[in-house]
């Protein structure tokens, strides 16, 4: 399998090709069709891995990369439905060590998940928009 795009810049995973068309499929849908192969270029340096997963947007993709268990994730839940929380409360709030704690939050921050922000004169942190948007994904908050 590899991947490939249409005139268009549209990619897909090549399934099965034959003399004249290739059997493909949508990565954002899983849909297959066939396609002409005169219409189909390959993508050179994209795992098809890489290009299935962009089915998943690609903020959730982001919090997939940057949590490494379920104490991270709930933390993260947390600026989503507490917003914005002071660094001294994170620290008493929560059952984690300090240096875990900084170690969750430069990643998140890395990650671009989460930012530094003044809560009533004290330093905080809140989620961006790309984690807004990907908490509200993996927990069900979108709008239809």
């Amino acid at each position: 399998m590899r991947t490939v795009r249409d005139e268009s810049g549209r990619r897909y995973l090549l399934v099965k090709q034959s003399d004249e068309s290739s059997l493909v499929r949508d990565p954002r849908t899983g849909d297959e069709r066939y396609l002409e192969n005169d219409r189909l270029d390959s993508v050179s340096g994209e795992s098809p891995l890489e290009t299935s997963a962009r089915r998943v947007s690609s903020p959730v993709r982001r919090i997939l990369t940057a949590v490494p268990n379920d104490r991270a994730l709930g933390l993260l839940i947390e600026f989503y439905d507490r917003g914005p929380v002071p660094a001294r409360s994170i620290v008493s709030a929560y059952d984690l060590c300090e240096s875990d704690l900084h170690g969750l939050l430069a990643e998140f921050r890395a990650a671009g998940l989460i930012e530094e922000r003044k809560i009533a004169g004290e330093r905080g942190y809140g989620l961006t928009d790309i984690g807004t948007d990907g908490v509200a994904s993996l927990v069900g908050d979108t709008e239809e």
